[in-house]
Order: C-alpha cells, then structure tokens, then sequence
C-alpha cells in the first residue's frame, strides 16, 4: 500500500471521508490541503527532502477566496505536476462526468485514476487506490465509457465551447458575433455553418436540437 499520500481538497467533509478511506486502507502519512497551490509546494518540498509523496488524490474545482492561485483548479494542478514529476501517481477525485475531460486528464496529462464523487465514491476511490497501486488505470462507472470504441467520437475544445452556447440557445449568428468579441477562433459564420455540420454528421444528428441531445448524452458537455 502507499506509504505517504497527498490529498488536494476545498470541502472539508469530503476530505475528512477520503481521510478515513485512506486510513482504513492501512496509509500511514496522510496529508491534505485546500489549496491546489499548497499541494504543489509540499510535493516539491517534500522531493527535496527526498521524501515523496507516492500519490496524489485531487479534486478538479476549487472555489476562489481572497487568496489569489496560481493554480486556481486541480486541472492546472496535475497538469504541471506531471510535466516535472511525471512518476508522481495522481487519482482525480471529482463531480465533473463529463467524458471528454476525462479523455483530456487520461490522455493529454497521464493519470492514474478518476473517480466520480458519488453515492459509492469513497467505495470506488478504495477501488481506484488498490489499482493505481499495482499500476493499473482505474475509471470508475459513472466515466468507464469515456474509451469504449462505441464512444470514441472526438471533439475538440472548440467543439465543446460551439455546442455548449448552442445548447444554451444562442443562434449561430450571436455565436459567431460571441466569438469575434473573445478573440476565438474561427469565427466567421461560415465557419460555424461547417463545424456544426460536419459534426451533425459525424454523429449522425438530424438538427442542431438532436446533435445537442446527442453530445449532452455522452458526456461531453
């Protein structure tokens, strides 16, 4: 098992639970800050002291206060994490389901395991734990699609950004005026006309409403 574990968490409930799962696994140095900034110091720190941490347990949303971040979420966190210790095990302990940012940590930053918060969620974080342990990706449930071959349809940023103001009503003349004014690109409505069909068409949508529908059910947005 783990020896010494970090855990990154605003909400002291959830963290004192993850705490008691962490314990009852037998992890002997448990660690927890609120702040994705604190995490960061003390993973450093404690490689200097050439006592690392062995893992990484984080949530993804951290709500601001006074105290100005320069990580202001877990994603900022884990990303620059495993640019400078990429051995560094790292579980993301989340709300966020959304299949495509699950794809994002998993694919683009390298971790180790996420996990949903749930009803289950200290259940399958345990799960999650004994896997990463013996290096092995752990998904839990609620995002264990997010790679199955029946869900393998891409979308970038952009896409998640265009079809998250189309679901929110807005027409694709007020989109395309929307991104001209926040320096997104493209922007042109042409643009925007094509982007939309080609993925009508990629996911087989009969309208703008169907392909809403569609992506709101898979997760990815």
């Amino acid at each position: 098992m783990f020896t010494k574990v970090l855990v990154s968490e605003d909400m002291e409930d959830i963290s004192k639970g993850v705490h008691t799962s962490l314990c009852e696994l037998g992890v002997k140095e448990i660690q927890n800050v609120q702040y994705c900034d604190d995490a960061y110091l003390k993973i450093k720190k404690a490689i200097l002291d050439d006592a690392p941490f062995q893992l990484l347990i984080s949530d993804l949303s951290f709500k601001s206060d006074y105290r100005e971040q320069k990580f202001p979420s877990g994603e900022d966190l884990i990303k620059k994490l495993k640019e400078e210790y990429p051995s560094l095990k790292i579980i993301v302990y989340s709300i966020e389901d959304r299949l495509q940012k699950v794809r994002t940590l998993i694919t683009d930053y390298n971790v180790d395991g996420y996990v949903c918060k749930s009803r289950r969620g200290l259940t399958e974080l345990s799960k999650a734990i004994k896997s990463v342990l013996d290096h092995k990706l752990y998904l839990s449930p609620e995002v264990a699609q997010a790679f199955n071959s029946n869900n393998n349809l891409e979308i970038d940023d952009f896409d998640v950004h265009l079809l998250k103001l189309l679901s929110e009503g807005f027409s694709q003349e007020e989109i395309s005026t929307y991104f001209k004014n926040n320096n997104i690109s493209p922007s042109s409505l042409s643009s925007i006309e094509k982007r939309l069909n080609k993925l009508r068409i990629e996911f087989k949508a009969n309208n703008a409403i169907h392909l809403v529908a569609i992506v709101k059910d898979l997760g990815l947005i």
